[in-house]
């Protein structure tokens, strides 16, 4: 087998950095927000926050709250053709 080059977040300079005026402390409320099953949302990487976050492949791709898995929350995408389950922690979501 080749070794793999890189890790998690291989060439996200970009996708994975956030806007000059939301830099520094992590919001509270996006921390603690709470969905429902069958909530819209949409995936938006929180950087500072490394816990519970998913790969940069879905970033801002839109989902549906399947259920809460500990302090995660486990999301239905469409990943081309294919249905697939992320767990993603909530400082990472936005509300659609």
């Amino acid at each position: 087998m080749t070794k793999r080059i890189g890790g998690f977040r291989r060439k996200t300079r970009h996708k994975l950095m956030k806007k000059a005026k939301y830099k520094g402390k992590i919001s509270l409320r996006g921390y603690f927000q709470i969905f429902k099953v069958g909530d819209k949302v949409l995936l938006k990487a929180d950087t500072a926050v490394h816990k519970g976050m998913y790969n940069p492949k879905y970033h801002s791709k839109s989902g549906k709250i399947l259920g809460k898995r500990g302090n995660c929350y486990k999301l239905e995408i469409k990943d081309k053709n294919k249905i697939k389950t992320l767990i993603v922690h909530p400082v990472h979501l936005r509300r659609l």
